[in-house]
């Protein structure tokens, strides 16, 4: 006899459909890549994050074309305020962005030091790892806590810091 369980959602190649995503800072760097993530997964994403209209209005439009969701931007207060919301907070380490980029270059010219220098001995010095975290791993971790597999996560601070917190 063969007893199959029913087709989980996690089983899907787009395990978040019918989600609803709410990502703050996701005009660019970390909260953009959290989105596409999450889009890639079948959630409907909701940008909110700085920047010129018609550069987030073409984020918007890409992701939507690109993921095949819908894409909208908002008034956070008024959507979230009779929302069942999960809240959990990723507390990364240094992720390499172009906001890292430039401070890279930053420290490299003030200190008269080479950029090798400035990531090996200023930003992952005391990183047990030695290397950035990723947009991708940042968005990778996301995607699961959207998942039904961490529904029992919540209310939580997750360190993405390569043993930073740990060292």
């Amino acid at each position: 006899m063969n007893i199959q369980a029913p087709l989980r959602r996690e089983q899907s190649s787009r395990p978040l459909e019918g989600r609803v995503s709410l990502i703050t800072g996701s005009s660019s760097g970390i909260g953009l890549g959290i989105a596409r993530a999450l889009a890639a997964a079948g959630s409907v994403v909701m940008l909110n994050g700085l920047g010129k209209p018609e550069e987030i209005g073409e984020t918007q439009s890409t992701i939507a074309s690109e993921f095949g969701v819908k894409v909208r931007t908002k008034i956070i207060a008024l959507e979230t305020a009779d929302a069942n919301i999960t809240c959990n907070a990723i507390c990364p380490g240094y992720v390499y962005t172009p906001l890292v980029e430039a401070q890279i270059d930053g420290q490299a010219k003030s200190h008269g030091i080479q950029r090798e220098q400035v990531i090996r001995d200023v930003l992952l010095a005391q990183q047990p790892n030695k290397r950035f975290a990723t947009v991708e791993e940042l968005g990778a971790l996301s995607v699961f806590l959207a998942s039904d597999a961490a529904a029992s996560i919540t209310g939580t601070a997750l360190p993405v810091d390569g043993g930073w917190t740990a060292h």
